[in-house]
């Protein structure tokens, strides 16, 4: 299977957002807590309180894994600044139109931050149309794909 091909299947398990649960560490110390999520420019967006524990662990180890319904992303997370500070506001409009409630709420506090996760490697549990168990690994700085049947 191919790079492009690979990436498509995880694009399609993921959608426009979701809420996926977000794992840090720091210290040997580790986390795990959902974020809301929405997916453009191939990477992974969300949004947090800047005085929160996630972004101090952030600040300090921004390795992460993040994992969805099969689909687990390992990367790294910048911290990008203000959510309003972003230029075009790309995240603010598609975190408005899939998150309503939450952006309602929580959108307009100033220490609100827009984290990046860019994606390293991926692996994806899934089934083919017979469901036949199948795993998918994707090295994103190599573009390499290895697909393996699961019995």
């Amino acid at each position: 299977m191919e790079f492009v091909q690979a990436k498509e299947i995880m694009d399609k398990k993921l959608g426009d957002w979701k809420i996926m649960a977000l794992a840090s560490c720091v210290d040997n110390y580790p986390m795990v807590r959902n974020v809301s999520c929405v997916f453009y420019n191939d990477k992974i967006y969300f949004k947090t309180d800047k005085n929160f524990r996630k972004t101090q662990q952030l600040y300090q180890n921004p390795r992460v894994a993040m994992c969805f319904n099969g689909v687990q992303v390992e990367g790294e997370a910048l911290v990008k600044g203000l959510v309003v500070d972003e230029p075009g506001r790309v995240f603010e409009k598609k975190y408005k139109e899939f998150l309503w409630q939450s952006y309602n709420a929580y959108s307009h506090v100033d220490s609100e931050i827009l984290i990046e996760v860019t994606p390293k490697f991926v692996e994806i549990w899934d089934e083919d149309e017979n469901r036949n168990a199948f795993q998918l690994f994707i090295d994103f700085d190599t573009q390499e794909v290895t697909y393996k049947p699961y019995d």
